[in-house]
Order: structure tokens, then C-alpha cells, then sequence
């Protein structure tokens, strides 16, 4: 920005020089004040002129306006300076100010006693030098490049086509007029930074009825399908746009590919938006906002504080006592009060809930929004969830939940399309031809390759149109998007690498920790981050020096991901990897697979396997089966590169013996999967000798055999188990192995025999012992399955008072361990009983909760 004191000349002759010193200093200091309100940065005082950064050294998301801002404060404060001076002296002061925006080089420049710490070199300074002196008495004139950037901030006027002094070329210079009355960026046309919304009348027109719909209190679900770039997310503006003045709250989630593993990362990052987290706010502040939160919602209970904080990781300390539940139980109240928050926050006002990116959701959060569909009718919300075609929703038909499936555009509307990009401006036909050929339709694809071949010095203006400057080379349009983004990445040489760092760190990512891995300056990384933004690469949330990023679309970033060298990609991984384990603890305990990840891709193997089994472990502990078994495959592929060392064999064994136990939940007991982990565990262990897993392992086989019904090799190794608890003098384990002989005893019809070996089975018992070993026992707690199959044994037996005394003890125990699979194994097993005593009523119940626990979890056997 310059601003100019006008008609300093006539001054001189009607004030002493002492006078006129202060008169000026008074101007600068008016100017000065105005500048230091909005955060800018007074480079250079020439006579009564001013240069005036906004962006640096200090960048910020909104520098146009704050530089539009500070000039308009300028001339506010001016009055009141002229009020003072015409009173004393009989003056009056006028001020010219030109802004402009655009790239700059910028640091310490010169030498000697012309060193300039804070020098800027380019254009940009130039142009605002001629748009202030092409301005008249107390006006701000801007360019068209900054009138876009303020563009629904301010009231603006246009001052026509002007020729500037050493500029090339016309440019259209508009005069600001006054604020305007939008707040933030969400307020102002955003429309224009987004794809065009062509085509798509009868899908918005469907959303506009469902919405209606909720309005009514009949609460809807609408999935949005389509390929990547189709414009799903654009169609989400517009129903946004489309409810603009009726009255809703709007809420977001959305998945992310680093995050498939991650269970409910997308509601706890929508949470912790909610409720107002900052990195820097400790757990006391973290649980004073969750507290205050939570009081405003009736589904304040005791436990309801602790099971959000757990399940956000923030620590409570002896503020509330400890919950008493099962992780699983845990995890299943922890969705419920989520799903009763929505509920709730939609009882006050219609709730417009938008899940985007699906196909990147991870197990427990499809869960979550099974429960929450379920539960949708009676609500009024409106949820619009996006997914490409590989994802298949798990929701079947039904009355409440809307299949919308986005197709390509014809040719026709893609024209369409262009013609609202170059804001009117008709493209050469062969041009048109081109973009509307290679992007087949795909509304992103039709939208990079039009600005990128506007960008490309290839057409001209004019007479309201584009023109060829020359001829249309073969390869001008890159034929893919892919080729597209590249080349539009390879324009912004000076920040490319910048923008290859963000696309290691992921679709998202925060100012710290691109700040933490790059080598550039707080101010050159500032600047590098701006101008992404400016060139549409990134979104920003956020100001400095705590912004967040998202990359426009997902496969922006994966351009400037695939456009890194695989050394120099490995060396960025393995940056990101490091400091979060140095720097981000929390990171680290939370979501180790994160960690994994970035190791995984730098190639550091070892690292990574450990941090893939620690995820997966954690997973498991927390009832989250599906996350484990990837996360421990995961780690067991990378094993599988690792050279033969002592440390290798037990590593695989405790790998393999933890994804057997949990594939035995999710695949059955007698699948190939749960056989082959197993075996290959046991052939380990024999090779290296009896390991601590040797126990595990061996209940793993004898499970294999039990249910494929091959009875011999299933006694040899419940013999086994029972001669290695002998041999470590364990006596939990002694009793799980009279457990298992007496249950292979009842499926070969020696039941007598199965009487004793039972009933030493089910001698000993610790709760929270046999609670956590029902972890390793295959989701299975010793004593409550002892139970229930010496209670099944007793009814053979003749004695059925006796073994339904042991079906209640069983059932009991179960519901107090709170074990999802145990539970479904010893109701299963008791509604067996109910069926032969014909306690029809008994047996229904008891059914209907093993079948609800069954499906719920996806347990095959």
C-alpha cells in the first residue's frame, strides 16, 4: 500500500519549515496508528509518502482486506486531524492511497549503510505507486487482482480501464466506497472459489424436499455417490446456499485416508472443533470447556464428563472416580451419548450434518453412524454423507435414507461450466473442444483445465472473449487432471517444495507441524502458505501463528505428492515421523498408526512395525477389531522384510498370536485366516523354544481343531496346555486348560469324564484378572464359558436344577464383564439350553441378544 499526502508543495509556502514538520509528523503518526490497528508494517517514509506491507514480514489470511481496512481508517482519522488543523491554522489535508496485491521477493536486501532488513523487490510496490497517484483527494483506489480478493467485504465502484506508467498493459482500477457487510469469508461469495454448480437443479431441488422433510420432524438421510472430482462436495455448497435464511446449525465431519484406521477420527475432530480445543490448552482447560459444554444438554450424567474426556484423551484426574466398565461398554456408551448429543442439538434447532469421504472411513465410525441412522427418523436432522463408488453403504433401503449417484456432464454443460469460469469470456472452439474432451465430464477436471489454460499465456482477451495468441500446441492441455495440477504446481516453482511438504502431512494439517519439518523462515513459510492459498492449492482455517490447512481436493494433493522424488519423499516422512514422536507426545499415544504411517513410507521398517503393533494393540483393547487386524497385517507385511535376527521370531510370534485372537472374533474360530496365524506362531515357537505366547498359542489351535471337529489333534493339545500351565505353576492357566479338556470331552460324548475337568475349571476366579485375560483367551473370560458348558454338560447329565444354577451364575458373570463376544458365546450357548428344556420364553430372550451382539460386531462363528 502507498499513501501519499497530497499537495504537500502549496504547504511549504504557507508554513515555516518548523510548521510544516509537524504537520507531517502529525499526518504520520494518523497513518501510522491506522496501519499499527490492522497488524501492517510501515517499510519506508519517502518525504510525506509511505510504503506499507500487509503480509509481511507478519502474513495473515486477510491482508487485502486489512490494508483496504487500514486506508479506510486513514481517512477516518484524517477528519479528526484537519478538524484540529483547521481550527488552528486554517489547513486541510487530503491523502491518496493506491493497494495493491501480488508476489514479491522479500528479505534482506543491500549493503553497507543502504542495508535493508525488511526490502521487498517486484511489481506489487510499483503498481501501488501508480494506482495512489492515479487516485483522487481522500480516496483508496485498488487493482482488480485485490477488488477480487475484498470482493463482498466492501462497497466498491469501478474507475474503468486505466494505463499506468511503467506498467504494461490496462488495468481496471475500482475506488472503495465503504465496508461491507459481510463478517468472514463464509459470508461472502464463496461460490466463485468453488467449482460451479451447473447441472445440478433436480439433485438440489431433491435435497431442498428432504430438508423439508426435516423441518417436519421426519428426519433424513441422503447419500451422495461419486467419482473423485464429480462435485459432491460443491453440491453440498449448494444446498448450504439453498438454506440460506432458514434457520439450522451446521455441522461437519470428515474422513481422512491417513485416518482409515483411526477409530472415530472424524468425530473427535469435529468435537474438539466444538468445543473449542486449542493445542496449547492444558487438561485442566480442556475439561473446564468440555464441562461447560456438556451442561448445556440434558444428557448430563455422572459418567458422561468422564467417557467423553477418555474417549478425547483428556485426563480428568481425581475429579471424577474412575469408570467402572469394560473398554467395550466404554466404547458403546461413548457413541450413544454422541449420537444423544446430535439428537439433542437437533430438538433445539434443524441440524444439517455433512459426513464427506466415506470411502476413507474407519470401521467404528461407519458403526457410529449405523447407530445414528437408525435412530435419524425421529430427529430432525438432515445428514448428507459423500463417498465414492468403492464404498457401499451398509444401510440397505429404507424409508428415511435418499441414493443420489452424481453422473459426468454433457458436453453441453461442461461449455456451460467453462463459460462460468472465464466469467462469460466465450473460449476458442478449439479450446472448448480440448477441455471438454479430456475432462470427460468431471466438473474439477473441466475447472483445473480451463484455469489452467487461461493461466498458461496461451489465450488473450479480447473484445469480451479469448482468443489464441498463437497456435494451440498438441500437448498445451494436459490430457489428464494429474498433468493438469502438475503443471499448475510447476508455475509455482518458488513455493513447489512447500507444497510438496504439506502433501507429505497429509489432506489436512496445522501451522505447527509444517513449520516443525520445514527448513524455510516463519516469514518465507508464511509467504509460501500464502500464496497456495491466493492460487487455490489450499483452503486456510485460521490466522497465524495457529492456522490450519486442507488442501482444495484430494487430488491436488496427491499431485504434489506423486511430483516429490521417492528419496526426497522418504526424507519428508521420515522428518514428520521423527518430531512427532519428539515433539507431539500426545500424537504419538493417541494415534500410533499415524506415527506408522510416515515411518512405513520413509522405510524405516523397524520403526514402523513397532508402531503398527502398538496401534494395533491398542485397537484391540478397545474393541475396535477391524482397525486392529489391518494395523497388525500392517505390521506383519513390513516383518516380512526384516532380516533373520533373535529379535525377529518373538516379534512375529506376540504379532501373529494378537491377529489370531482377535480373527477368531471376526473370522470364526475354524477360518483359514485364524489357522494360518496360529500355525505360524506354533512353528516359531517351536523353533526358538517355549515363549512367553507359547500358552496363547496353543489355546489358538486347540480352538482351530475343536470346531473342524478333528477331536484327536484337538486332545493332543489341550493336553499340551495343560502340561505347559503345569510347568510355568500358573494356576489360571491350569484351570482354563481343564476348561478346554472338559469342553473337548463333552463333543466327543464323554461327559462324566467332562463333569471333573469342568468343575476344576471353574474352581478359581478373579474378576479383574480373568477380565483382562479374556483378551488373550480369544474373547473369551475363563470362567463364565466354564460355567455355561459344565452347566450344558450337568443337563446331559440328567441334572437340570444344577445346571441352570450354573447357566445364571454364567450369564451373570458375562454381564458383569461386559465382554462383547463372551457375552454372545455364553448366550448362545444358554439359549442351546433354553431350546432343549422348552423354556421357549427364556430361549427367545436370550436369542435376540446373542443375534443383536452377533450382527452388531460382525461375529462370523
Amino acid at each position: 500500500m502507498f499513501c501519499d499526502l497530497q499537495g504537500s508543495t502549496a504547504l511549504s509556502q504557507q508554513l515555516d519549515p518548523e510548521e510544516l514538520r509537524d504537520v507531517i509528523r502529525s499526518y504520520q503518526e494518523v497513518c501510522a496508528g491506522a496501519v499499527a490497528q490492522f497488524d501492517g508494517h510501515i517499510a519506508k517514509y519517502l518525504g510525506d509518502g509511505l510504503l506499507i506491507y500487509f503480509g509481511y514480514p507478519q502474513a495473515h489470511e486477510d491482508d487485502p482486506q486489512r490494508a483496504v481496512r487500514s486506508g479506510l481508517a486513514i481517512l477516518g482519522d484524517m477528519q479528526a486531524l484537519n478538524a484540529h488543523l483547521k481550527a488552528d491554522k486554517g489547513l486541510e489535508l487530503t491523502v491518496r492511497i493506491g493497494v495493491h496485491t501480488g508476489l514479491v521477493v522479500a528479505g534482506e536486501m543491500g549493503g553497507g549503510d543502504t542495508l535493508e532488513a525488511l526490502a521487498i523487490v517486484g511489481e506489487t510496490p510499483n503498481v501501488a505507486a501508480r494506482l495512489q497517484e492515479a487516485a483522487g483527494p481522500n480516496a483508496v483506489v485498488i487493482s482488480d487482482i485485490t477488488a477480487n480478493l475484498i470482493q463482498g467485504f466492501f462497497l466498491c465502484e469501478t474507475l474503468d480501464f486505466h494505463e499506468l506508467k511503467g506498467i504494461s498493459g490496462s488495468m481496471e482500477l475500482f475506488g472503495v466506497l465503504s465496508e461491507g457487510g459481510a463478517q468472514t469469508r463464509f459470508e461472502v461469495a464463496t461460490a466463485a472459489q468453488l467449482t460451479p454448480l451447473v447441472g445440478r437443479d433436480q439433485e438440489v431441488g431433491l435435497l431442498i424436499d428432504r430438508w423439508e422433510q426435516v423441518e417436519e420432524g421426519l428426519g433424513q438421510v441422503v447419500l451422495i455417490s461419486g467419482e473423485a472430482g464429480i462435485g459432491k462436495s460443491r453440491l453440498l455448497q449448494g444446498i448450504n446456499d439453498g438454506l440460506a435464511g432458514r434457520q439450522h446449525i451446521r455441522q461437519e465431519f470428515r474422513c481422512s485416508p491417513y485416518h482409515q484406521n483411526s477409530a472415530l477420527h472424524p468425530i473427535i475432530d469435529f468435537m474438539e472443533r466444538w468445543l473449542g480445543f486449542r493445542r496449547e490448552d492444558g487438561p485442566e482447560e480442556k475439561l473446564v470447556k468440555l464441562e461447560g459444554r456438556l451442561g448445556e444438554f440434558s444428557v448430563q450424567t455422572p459418567e458422561a464428563v468422564p467417557l467423553l474426556a477418555g474417549f478425547l484423551s483428556v485426563a480428568v484426574g481425581d475429579a471424577y472416580p474412575p469408570l467402572t466398565l469394560s473398554s467395550q461398554r466404554r466404547r458403546q456408551n461413548t457413541m450413544e451419548l454422541l449420537v444423544q448429543l446430535l439428537m439433542e442439538t437437533a430438538s433445539k434447532q434443524p441440524v444439517l450434518a455433512v459426513f464427506e469421504d466415506l470411502h476413507w472411513a474407519d470401521p467404528t465410525t461407519l458403526e457410529f453412524l449405523s447407530l445414528f441412522v437408525d435412530q435419524a427418523p425421529a430427529t430432525q436432522v438432515l445428514a448428507m454423507l459423500t463417498f465414492r463408488p468403492e464404498f457401499t453403504p451398509p444401510w440397505g433401503s429404507r424409508s428415511h435414507v435418499t441414493q443420489i449417484t452424481l453422473n459426468r456432464l454433457p458436453q453441453r454443460l461442461a461449455s456451460a461450466m467453462m463459460a462460468r469460469i472465464t466469467g462469460g469470456k466465450e473460449l476458442p472452439q478449439e479450446v472448448a473442444t480440448q477441455i471438454a474432451t479430456k475432462s470427460d465430464g468431471v466438473p474439477l477436471f473441466v475447472e483445473e483445465l480451463t484455469r489452467m489454460v487461461i493461466e498458461s499465456g496461451l489465450l488473450r482477451e479480447a473484445d469480451g472473449h479469448y482468443e489464441l495468441s498463437g497456435p494451440l500446441p498438441a500437448l498445451a492441455i494436459p490430457s489428464t487432471l494429474q498433468d493438469s495440477l502438475t503443471a499448475r504446481l510447476d508455475r509455482l516453482s518458488s513455493v513447489r517444495e512447500s507444497a510438496q511438504l504439506a502433501a507429505i502431512l497429509g489432506r489436512e494439517f496445522n501451522y505447527e507441524l509444517i513449520r516443525a519439518v520445514s527448513p524455510l523462515d516463519d516469514a518465507n513459510l508464511a509467504q509460501h502458505l500464502e500464496q497456495l492459498v491466493t492460487s487455490e492449492f489450499l483452503y486456510q482455517r485460521g490466522v497465524l501463528p495457529k492456522p490450519s490447512y486442507i488442501f482444495k481436493h484430494a487430488l491436488i494433493q496427491d499431485a504434489a505428492y506423486n511430483s516429490l522424488l521417492i528419496s526426497r519423499r522418504q526424507q519428508y516422512h521420515q522428518q514428520v515421523a521423527q518430531i512427532m514422536e519428539q515433539r507431539l507426545p500426545e500424537v504419538v499415544e493417541t494415534q500410533p498408526e499415524l506415527v506408522a504411517h510416515h515411518f512405513t513410507e520413509a522405510g524405516f521398517n523397524q520403526q514402523a512395525i513397532d508402531y503398527w503393533q502398538q496401534a494395533g494393540e491398542r485397537a484391540a483393547r478397545r474393541s475396535e477389531n477391524l482397525e486392529a487386524i489391518s494395523h497388525l497385517s500392517k505390521s506383519l507385511e513390513l516383518l516380512k522384510t526384516m532380516p533373520d535376527t533373535p529379535e525377529r521370531a518373538p516379534q512375529e510370534v506376540a504379532l501373529q498370536t494378537t491377529l489370531g485372537q482377535i480373527l477368531v472374533q471376526n473370522r470364526g474360530y475354524a477360518s483359514q485366516e485364524v489357522q494360518q496365524a496360529f500355525y505360524r506362531a506354533k512353528e516359531l515357537i517351536d523353533q526358538i523354544g517355549e515363549a512367553e505366547q507359547y500358552f496363547n498359542v496353543l489355546y489358538g489351535v486347540w480352538s482351530y481343531f475343536l470346531i473342524r471337529a478333528e477331536y484327536k489333534e484337538n486332545r493332543e493339545v489341550a493336553q499340551q496346555l495343560l502340561e505347559s500351565a503345569q510347568r510355568q505353576q500358573d494356576p489360571v492357566w491350569q484351570r482354563i486348560a481343564y476348561r478346554n479338556l472338559g469342553i473337548e470331552r463333552i463333543f466327543v460324548g464323554e461327559f462324566f469324564d467332562a463333569r471333573g475337568q469342568l468343575d476344576q475349571g471353574v474352581a478359581y476366579y478373579d474378576i479383574d484378572q480373568h477380565r483382562s485375560l479374556t483378551f488373550t483367551n480369544g474373547g473369551q473370560e475363563p470362567t463364565s464359558t466354564a460355567l455355561i458348558w459344565s452347566a450344558y454338560n450337568l443337563w446331559i447329565l440328567g441334572y437340570p436344577e444344577q445346571a441352570y444354577e450354573r447357566v445364571d451364575r454364567a450369564t451373570e458373570l458375562a454381564h458383569t464383564v461386559e465382554h462383547p463376544f463372551n457375552s454372545a458365546y455364553v448366550l448362545t450357548i444358554a439359549a442351546v439350553i433354553d431350546s432343549v428344556s422348552r423354556s421357549y420364553g427364556i430361549f427367545d430372550q436370550r436369542r435376540k441378544q446373542a443375534t443383536a451382539l452377533t450382527v452388531e460386531h460382525g461375529f462370523s462363528f
